[in-house]
Formats: C-alpha cells, structure tokens, sequence
C-alpha cells in the first residue's frame, strides 16, 4: 500500500523530541516490508536541508484568509533515508531554522496543511492511507472531510497519531478565516471549550486514533489537559501501539558515534572501555556508578526535580556515585543543574546544549538512565539505554510502565518507582549504587535487557493492521 506521513519533525532532517525518530524509522520498516511510504514535512532550514541533494516535484499557490502565498515541494533524490523524504517551502512561513517556537506557529502549521492537501488533491492517484502526527497535522482529517477544495481526497483513510497530548494547539475562532471554504455546519468539529481546537478536531475526524503506548492511551482518559471526555467518548476508534526504535542507528555494535563497539557477547568490556572514555572526558572515577539523563528540561520530565535530587542524593549516599545531564530546556532549571556543578567537581557535570554524538557515547557508557517523567507517551530513551546495557530508572508512567519492568520482579530489567519525587529518585539512586555493587546481578540484568526486541518490527505490523482496518 502507499502511505503518507505528514509531520513537523522526521530524524535526520529536522528533531525536537521523539516525534522526530518514530517518523524517521516507522516509515523505513514499512518500505522495507514491500510498502510505498512516504513523508512530507516542512522545509526547515536544517544541515541536513544544505548537505543532500534535493529536486523540485510541485510548485502551487493558495489562500489563507487575505493572505495569498506560494509554495514548493521537493524531494530528497537518493532515497537514503530508506523512503521518499518531501518538503514544503513556503517563503516567510516555513523557511526557518527552529521547528517550533514562534508567535506565529498557528499560521505556518496551518499553511503548511493547506499546501500539502493542495499538493495531494493534484496527484493522478490516491494514497491509501494518510497518517498525520500531533496537533501540527490534525486538522487535515477534518480539512479533507469537510473543506470544498478536497472533495477529490475526501474517501482517503486517515490515522491521527498523538505523541504528546498535552500540546492541543488550541487558536481562537478568528483563525477559523484562516480554513480553505468549509461547511460551516459543521463547526462542532473544530470546536472545543470555545477555541479551534486542531488535537481534538483531528480526534474528533480521523478514521481511527493511536497514541504511542497502551499505558499512555489509559492514562488519557484521566489526564488529557482537558480532553478526558473526549478520550472516553471516541475510545472505540483509538488503541495503543507502543514505539519501537531503529536498530540502523541504534545498534552499539555499528553505533559510529561511540568510541568502542560491541555486541551481547562481549558487552561487558565495551561498556567499559566507553565507560572509561567518558569519564575521562568529564573527569569521573570510573569505578563508580555513573547516572546519567538525557533529555529536555522541562516539567513533563520532571527536570525540575532533579538539581534537588542530585543534591540529596550526595547527601545522603555521599561520593558513592556520579551523574551526568544533557539537555536543554526551562532556563531555571539550566540555571540550577550549572550551579550546582560548581559543588560536586570530578562526581557531576552538565552539558546545557543538544549533542546526538555526545548522547550516543552517554548510552553505552552510562550504567544508569534517570527518566522521572511526569508525563510520558512512550518513551524511546529507556529504550536506547536498554539497547546499550543500560538499566533505566524510571517512574511508572505511560510507555514507561509499558516498556520497564523492576528487576526485583520475575525477569525484571530496571529500577521503577511511583512518583515523580524527590524521595522517591533518591530511593532509586541508592538502589542503583546496590545494584552496581552487586556485580553477578548487575551482570544478568544487563544480559536481560540487551535480549530484548525492542526493533520497530511488531509495531510496524501493528501499524499495517490498523491501515487495513480503515481502508475501505
């Protein structure tokens, strides 16, 4: 079948958080089991943009409310990534280095919309399915169904994928001028609590809804920033499919981005040797455990927490460990991890910036991974680390609670705790630095979860059988 992703983000092109990698892999294992996959997205102003060959497949124009702007799509001409890579240019709107973040994110997400169904209302075909991620792309079900323009496209099947929740993109109605000519009966469709709201109109109008882990699709029907009701109502369209992660790149014993490769057979001296080498790096005692998080730093991470838990935890445990954080996010809490750098010379460190090498090398050097997220749809870090014999210590949320369990459970793998609390990754570190000292079980640990098939394989086929479901 042929299948099209929409969507802001797709690794190697342009990457904010996880959205990025599954639209970067999902689409790749669907090729390669015999499958016509595709991604558009727009044309950020990336590296990756000026190092690759691209070639001009479409040009058009449109209006959106006054305004009337043209556009251009172009395509990656190698195929590298292992599917076909398109990108909407539209000047002024979509030509810019950051993914997000804008004031005026509203309407260049929704000119970007607009320019892609413009794009497909003009094929000589029809794809079988089209599969929009997150709020940036919700409103093409709705667009399809119910704007004049796309009556052509209208029978398309659509799959909405929500990575993050939280984010809704909500607008007022005077951005309902902003539409391509609509029937304005059917208004209840983009409405939510008074305002547009783009997740709960792609809810609301997508032929079936998936989040990113069964554990986080539950979690929704209590917690969803004001959609509960909604997640309860439509729940018969809507199932859960965990993500997987691409072993292309994440694969210790090809990973070019460490400094020593290995396989399960001989993990233990590579670890070891990467270990050593980011120590070195960092100026830690290797012969400690070494604790590591990856990620943004922000609420939903639980980042806030963790100066204080660092603190604490040298408190408590005293020299017994060393921790290591890469990220950005929230400017007070770059601010508080720098701060406390200044205490713990030679037992902590942090990097306020994104660095993919620089992560790889943490994953297979690191002993253990902190993720006391708040909210987490899926989750992929837990799954780099658990690739790279690293043991996760994680809060029992979402994919998280799908992906993890404790090592004092039958065949557990990992450290889980309940709350995202101080207290409680406090109690987790301590049980890491006995885990660590326990080498026979750190051993078998570590052996458990290296066996683990944590590819894309069984959740592309999952993605295949909700397709067929909605293909008429």
């Amino acid at each position: 079948m042929e299948i099209l992703h929409v969507s802001a983000e797709c690794y190697p092109m342009a990457k904010v958080g996880g959205l990025a990698d599954v639209v970067g892999a999902l689409p790749k294992y669907q090729s390669a089991l015999g499958h016509f996959a595709k991604v558009v997205m727009p044309m950020h102003r990336t590296r990756f943009l000026t190092d690759n060959e691209w070639e001009v497949v479409h040009k058009g124009t449109f209006d959106m409310g006054k305004l009337h702007y043209d556009f251009t799509i172009i395509k990656e001409k190698t195929n590298k990534l292992g599917f076909d890579l398109y990108c909407v240019d539209i000047y002024g709107l979509l030509d810019r280095e950051k993914v997000y973040g804008y004031n005026d994110d509203t309407e260049r997400f929704m000119a970007f919309q607009i320019a892609v169904l413009e794009w497909i209302s003009k094929w000589h075909h029809k794809p079988d399915v089209i599969h929009v991620h997150d709020h940036h792309t919700a409103l093409i079900p709705f667009m399809m169904k119910y704007c004049y323009a796309y009556s052509n496209i209208s029978n398309i099947p659509t799959l909405l994928t929500i990575h993050n929740a939280q984010y809704q993109g909500w607008m007022g109605w005077d951005k309902s001028m902003y539409l391509p000519s609509w029937d304005t009966w059917r208004w209840g469709q983009l409405d939510w609590n008074n305002n547009i709201n783009p997740l709960a109109c792609g809810i609301k109008c997508a032929d079936k809804v998936n989040t990113v882990s069964p554990g986080y699709l539950g979690e929704l029907m209590q917690h969803a920033n004001g959609l509960e009701s909604l997640f309860n109502y439509e729940m018969g369209k809507c199932s859960g499919i965990i993500n997987g992660i691409d072993y292309a790149v994440w694969n210790p014993e090809t990973d070019t981005f460490i400094l020593d490769n290995y396989n399960l057979k001989d993990f233990t001296n590579g670890k070891h040797l990467n270990k050593q080498a980011l120590c070195r790096e960092f100026q830690f005692d290797e012969n400690l455990p070494l604790f590591i998080f990856i990620g943004r730093l922000v609420n939903e991470k639980a980042a806030d927490l963790l100066p204080g838990s660092i603190q604490w935890a040298f408190q408590k445990f005293g020299e017994k460990f060393c921790c290591l954080i890469l990220g950005s996010g929230e400017s007070s809490v770059e601010y508080s991890l720098q701060a406390i750098a200044r205490r713990y010379v030679g037992y902590y460190n942090t990097q306020i910036k994104y660095n993919e090498k620089l992560s790889h090398q943490m994953y297979a050097g690191a002993d253990f991974l902190l993720m006391p997220s708040r909210i987490e749809p899926c989750g992929l870090n837990q799954m780099y680390a658990m690739r790279y014999g690293t043991v996760p210590v994680v809060r029992r949320t979402g994919g998280l609670r799908d992906t993890v369990i404790d090592y004092g459970e039958t065949d557990g793998y990992g450290i889980c705790f309940n709350n995202p609390s101080m207290d409680d990754i406090v109690y987790s570190i301590g049980r890491g630095i006995e885990l660590f000292e326990n080498k026979p079980k750190l051993l078998e640990v570590r052996n458990r979860m290296m066996n683990i098939n944590l590819s894309w394989e069984t959740s592309t086929e999952k993605y295949l059988n909700l397709y067929h479901s909605i293909i008429h």
